[in-house]
């Protein structure tokens, strides 16, 4: 079968051999995969990313061997393996967590050696972690469950209770999905900021009710300006915090992960801000904790999602709660893996390309 491989810090096409459904698995055709920043990333830093691996003692990924990216995917069910259950037919169209399930345990997908990614024709999931995809939802919308899971599960982890302003530093597909699941938590006003125009008004279109150019606006005064608390809530202050400036509570959702982006918010923080860490920065950075503790910021890092939420992602596209499409700017087929990953560095051009193995 044809793949787009990641062989030798660079993506080529070439063909591999079609894999074989074990107990448990299922072999599927891939229809749709979307290329994240983290597959982004992991061609520029894949050598931190084996030391990041070994370090939290995960299986590295071999770079002297070839591997296929691709974790954001929805498939067509073609064969079972042995011990399977079979109740879904084949030709139904499913998504699932990017992970094998095996006798030694989890393994991840789209970052193995071993278990091919949705950059692929074809590739095994396991049936135990298979969710049919409904309401004839299209298979390149479908594969915005995970990336609209991890918003899902920073918000979740945000510890919300009600009555904070929330601000999203980057507007990326992350962002964007940080947007959406504060809307559907009903969390408002969402202010987000953005140098992309075209990302801002994506921003707009999937919940945030101020946009913000950095250029134009300092998005922490922006912030502040939406943030200011009713004469009530003035008055209910304990007699210390009314000397404190009259601001609702604040979470920040930094959604970029480049260096240096860390420091800039802590800088422009409130006090007691909770800072939910979701941009993924491949590099070493610095930050004065200094700041942290004069503030008494809370900072909360944040990975992946639960199969609940992932679960409950899908549902939420499937329904038309999260409008998936508007993030979609292109399509590709294998052979425009390796483009698309040049074309994904203009955030003018392109938000989120979904790869079409069979296109």
């Amino acid at each position: 079968m044809r793949a787009a491989i990641f062989r030798n810090g660079e993506i080529v096409v070439d063909g591999i051999a079609e894999p074989k459904p074990g107990p448990g698995q299922v072999l599927v055709k891939t229809l749709a995969c979307g290329i994240c920043g983290s597959d982004l990333h992991a061609r520029q830093h894949a050598p931190r990313m084996v030391e990041m691996a070994k370090k939290v003692g995960r299986k590295p990924m071999d770079l002297s061997r070839d591997v296929v990216f691709g974790h954001e995917f929805c498939c067509e069910v073609v064969e079972f393996g042995p011990g399977t259950s079979r109740k879904l037919k084949p030709g139904t169209h499913v998504c699932s967590l990017p992970a094998l399930v095996t006798p030694q345990g989890i393994e991840g997908i789209g970052y193995s050696n071993e278990n091919v990614g949705g950059y692929a024709e074809a590739m095994l999931l396991s049936e135990a972690l298979l969710l049919e995809v409904p309401n004839g939802l299209a298979p390149e919308h479908a594969a915005l469950t995970e990336p609209l899971a991890v918003g899902v599960h920073a918000v979740a982890k945000a510890n919300i209770r009600g009555g904070e302003v929330p601000l999203v530093i980057g507007c990326g597909p992350v962002g964007l999905a940080v947007i959406a699941a504060l809307k559907i938590r009903g969390l408002h006003p969402i202010v987000a900021a953005d140098y992309s125009p075209a990302r801002r008004a994506l921003a707009a279109k999937l919940g945030a009710d101020i946009v913000v150019d950095p250029r134009v606006s300092q998005p922490y005064a922006t912030w502040a300006e939406h943030a200011q608390m009713s004469e009530a809530e003035k008055a209910a202050r304990p007699p210390l915090q009314a000397m404190l400036p009259a601001l609702k509570p604040a979470i920040i959702f930094e959604c970029v992960g480049v260096p240096g982006l860390l420091q800039q918010v802590f800088e422009g923080a409130p006090r007691d801000a909770r800072i939910v860490v979701v941009g993924v920065c491949m590099e070493t950075d610095r930050s004065e904790p200094m700041l942290g503790i004069m503030k008494e910021l809370n900072v909360q890092y944040v990975l992946g999602y639960t199969p609940d939420e992932f679960a409950a992602s899908l549902r939420l596209i499937a329904e038309g709660q999260v409008d998936a499409a508007a993030m979609v700017t292109a399509e590709v087929g294998i052979d425009g893996v390796a483009k698309a990953f040049a074309d994904l560095a203009n955030p003018e051009a392109h938000t989120k390309i979904i790869v079409q193995p069979w296109r």
